[in-house]
């Protein structure tokens, strides 16, 4: 089928959702809100507000729809992003970290790239060639100041590449790709749970930080990559939701643990806790993968 839609202006846009039972407060403020977020982007956040029960491409609103609930849902989705970005950053910076002190003091800071320390050949080769090339690349002063210098290795040193080089894609791929499982638990000794936790919880991390770092739908995604539930520490495991593994439960509590084995004070948990309370539009047992009656759950007591 040939695709012949047409674009639509602003107030047309405005006059298609009152016709399906949209209500709006201020429609100037709405307008406004179109120009500069587009309509099509919106679109995931009434899908929660629509009649589920008609099968036509412009189903109707239930009623009482304001356009003001779907923005209350786009901001907090927003704000959501915004602080599993930054407990992913911690998380991040942190596995960096002991990749690099880890493997640079085991096997010197240039051989924790030699191929013997990994299982996949082909692959460890591309990763090398990627880390080599965005090295030569880069125009940090740190960069710049290893090639006038040095004439080898081509790579700089671990904390050198991992800090400033590697992306977290890359460390996660490194760090999967470590041939001895003593390098690997090693590393994730220092977070308290098991290396194929790590290898797994890293690779989905990623996945997400990736999402909240191109603004994409965050709060009732449903992941393609998840993570493995760790069967220790008892309390982590017991907090997860198994029945509902590939929404964003499991990625908070895990990021909430890490953290708070890295920066004991941050209070994600709290923190998400609040923004729920502040958007009673949200459902997070239904949006989000947590329990029916999470309140009542150890692993949702605030801390505060």
């Amino acid at each position: 089928m040939k695709f012949e839609k047409n674009a639509l202006p602003i107030d047309e846009q405005i006059n298609r959702l009152k016709n399906r039972g949209m209500v709006f407060a201020d429609q100037q403020c709405a307008r406004r809100t179109l120009e500069f977020i587009s309509y099509f982007r919106l679109k995931a956040y009434w899908l929660p507000f629509e009649d589920s029960t008609e099968q036509s491409d412009d189903r109707a609103f239930l009623e009482g729809t304001r356009f003001e609930d779907v923005m209350d849902l786009y901001f907090f989705d927003r704000e959501l992003r915004f602080l599993v970005l930054s407990a992913i950053e911690i998380v991040e910076a942190a596995l960096r970290a002991q990749w690099a002190h880890h493997m640079a003091t085991r096997h010197d800071p240039h051989g924790c790239f030699l191929a013997e320390h990994y299982s996949d050949r082909k692959r460890h080769s591309k990763l090398v060639s990627d880390l080599s090339n965005g090295f030569t690349r880069s125009f940090a002063p740190f960069a710049d100041h290893y090639r006038k210098k040095y004439t080898a290795p081509e790579l700089p040193s671990a904390w050198m590449a991992v800090v400033e080089t590697m992306t977290f894609g890359m460390l996660s791929k490194f760090y999967s790709g470590l041939k001895s499982r003593k390098d690997r638990q090693a590393i994730a000794k220092s977070f308290g749970i098991n290396e194929i936790v790590l290898k797994s919880f890293a690779r989905h991390a990623n996945f997400v930080r990736n999402i909240c770092a191109h603004h994409s739908r965050l709060w009732n995604r449903q992941f393609t990559i998840t993570m493995k539930i760790p069967k220790y520490p008892l309390d982590l495991n017991k907090a997860m939701c198994c029945t509902k593994s590939d929404r964003l439960h499991n990625t908070l509590i895990m990021l909430d643990y890490m953290v708070g084995k890295i920066l004991p004070r941050t209070g994600l948990k709290d923190n998400v806790l609040t923004l729920l309370q502040h958007c009673p539009v949200v459902d997070p047992a239904k949006d989000m993968g947590f329990a029916d009656q999470w309140r009542s759950s150890p692993a949702w007591r605030t801390t505060k």
